[in-house]
């Protein structure tokens, strides 16, 4: 965190100064109050009163202006450090492979983005305003008010140990449940997130009672550990207003018998009674400010781990620059497998896909079609073996220059809130309005943009949740056509199509596309028909290797497959 603290340093300097200034005006004005009861009132000098009461008037005009200052410094600093923290982890979470996505959840990123970086923020604007203010403001009334009266601060004796061990036990208790709170945060979170997202689902299976009780209870232990903790608050104020309280009695009842005796003025008892509040109200602060860090503490441990989290995934130190066969993608040998996962997803897979020609793959679900997909761009890296594109390891390649060679259709359709023409751009951003219009041809999806008044300027709603399924998809094609790159990976992305619309997006695809690498991941067999060679994964291993007519006169798992959707067809 120093790193980002640093560039506020003069901001810094700026509020120390300034405190330091505020509270030795501060300090003075018991010691003038005092002169002006023991010199002015006890003598009758009505022109020293009026002398010493202007001064007075002056310095509490200047120490407020100089505490403005401070505020408006500490809340300067706070504000762009969180804007910093914030930014930091943006950037680092965009660089994140999807293992470190999954290893904290989406859930938590979001709490430790906003919620984490708002606590950090908060206290330190608090520790800025009121933790260089507070031991400032002890070390000097204790000075004072000794050099004042010796004797009578004795009485801070018995005071000070009391509140410091006061707040060491609510510190020591706090830490462990404001770690707690922010974990039970993210679980709250996580639980309004999926209610949101799945709402369609839980209302189409009547599960709005299941998911209230669910929430119900993640809610109620948010706040049963939140009471807990704010007890430990509620207790800390009132036992410490009773010490102060009994501070005084004691400062007056002492002073009282010292002006008798002729050793006191009132004067002096009136400052020291003031020096004493401004001692205890600092310790008072500083419990606050002890209470208040251990929270800070648990979000910026939280925020730390994301910060300090090495993508496993890294550009190459000395990237290769010679080049095989341009579009190629090999696989060799490859093994992968998931973080913490017992077996491997993929195991020995190894075939070539070459420019010019579709490679489709097929199997049931969970035999890792996905996943192979997902290491060509390489948003995993292998266990074992090796993914080549143009001849070169991926691991070799830097990753914006290999992702730039790759159109990526995703499984399930991802698009942003803003204009079709804005989610187009995306895939190119010099994409001119005629090669908008020629990409949602070839996709299918002209059709339905055409119908709105808006066009290619039509809204989409986040996730594109005004959008059919079919329509996301043929726009998420459109997105990758408008890139025109060497290799076009399709994982499943003709899912939500009809017949029709898919062999009319195949067709049209096969004229722009002659020149590229395809590799298709499918679910139906009459879409890889066509395919210069179609891979059959079974459990993560290839189970075969050939043309649709080569598979189905000799390939057992493939036969089953079609025969399947077959039935199934004439069922319906």
């Amino acid at each position: 965190m120093i790193k980002h603290i640093k560039p506020y340093s003069l901001h810094i300097a700026a509020v120390v100064l300034l405190t330091l200034g505020g509270i030795m005006l501060e300090l003075l004005l018991p010691t003038l109050m005092a002169n002006v009861v023991d010199i002015g009132i006890v003598n009758g000098d009505m022109p020293y009163i009026l002398k010493t009461g202007g001064l007075m008037l002056v310095f509490a005009l200047a120490a407020i202006i100089l505490m403005t200052g401070v505020s408006f410094f500490a809340s300067k600093t706070a504000l762009g450090f969180g804007r910093d923290i914030r930014r930091s982890l943006f950037i680092n979470v965009e660089n994140f492979s999807l293992q470190a996505f999954d290893k904290i959840g989406t859930a938590s990123l979001i709490t430790r983005s906003t919620n984490d970086v708002k606590q950090v923020q908060d206290v330190l604007n608090m520790i800025l305003r009121m933790m260089t203010r507070a031991p400032l403001m002890l070390v000097g009334g204790i000075i004072m008010a000794v050099t004042r009266e010796p004797g009578l601060s004795v009485v801070f004796l018995g005071a000070l140990p009391l509140l410091a061990l006061l707040i060491f036990i609510i510190t020591r208790k706090a830490i462990p449940l404001f770690v707690s709170l922010q974990k039970k945060t993210d679980k709250l979170n996580l639980i309004v997130r999926e209610n949101l997202t799945g709402v369609r689902v839980i209302r189409a299976f009547n599960n709005e009672n299941h998911e209230k009780e669910r929430f119900e209870a993640a809610n109620l232990d948010f706040r049963n550990t939140g009471i807990k903790v704010n007890k430990m608050m509620a207790v800390l104020f009132p036992v410490m207003m009773i010490v102060m309280n009994f501070t005084s009695i004691a400062i007056v009842w002492f002073g009282a018998v010292r002006i008798d005796q002729g050793v006191m003025q009132v004067g002096n008892l009136m400052a020291f009674l003031q020096y004493s509040m401004m001692i205890l109200m600092s310790l008072i602060m500083l419990s606050f400010g002890f209470i208040m860090i251990p929270r800070a503490k648990a979000s910026m441990d939280r925020i730390n781990e994301v910060l300090k989290m090495e993508n496993d995934i890294a550009d190459p130190e000395y990237p290769k620059n010679e080049q095989g066969e341009q579009g190629t993608v090999e696989f060799r040998d490859v093994t992968f497998r998931y973080a913490g996962a017992e077996k491997p997803v993929l195991q020995q897979i190894s075939f070539t896909a070459k420019k010019g020609k579709t490679t489709a793959i097929i199997g049931s679900t969970g035999s890792g079609k996905s996943t192979l997909i997902k290491l060509i761009p390489r948003f995993y890296d292998v266990e074992r073996g090796s993914v080549l594109v143009d001849g070169i390891d991926v691991r070799d390649i830097p990753q914006e220059e290999l992702r730039a060679k790759i159109g990526y259709v995703p499984q399930k359709a991802s698009l942003f809130s803003g204009t079709v023409a804005e989610n187009l751009r995306y895939g190119n951003e010099e994409a001119s309005e005629e090669e908008m219009w020629e990409a949602l041809g070839i996709s299918q999806a002209s059709e339905f943009v055409r119908e709105k008044e808006e066009g290619i300027n039509l809204m989409i709603e986040q996730a594109g949740a005004n959008l059919s399924g079919g329509q996301k998809q043929r726009l998420s094609i459109a997105r990758a056509l408008i890139r025109k790159p060497e290799i076009y990976l399709f994982d499943d992305s003709f899912s939500a199509l009809d017949y029709k619309t898919d062999a009319k997006l195949r067709a049209e695809l096969a004229k722009v596309t002659k020149d590229a690498t395809i590799l298709l991941v499918a679910q139906r067999v009459s879409t890889v028909t066509d395919a210069d060679q179609i891979i059959v994964l079974e459990e993560g291993e290839i189970a075969g290797i050939g043309t649709h007519q080569e598979l189905l006169a000799e390939n057992r798992i493939y036969q089953e497959i079609v025969s399947s959707q077959r039935a199934e067809e004439e069922g319906a």
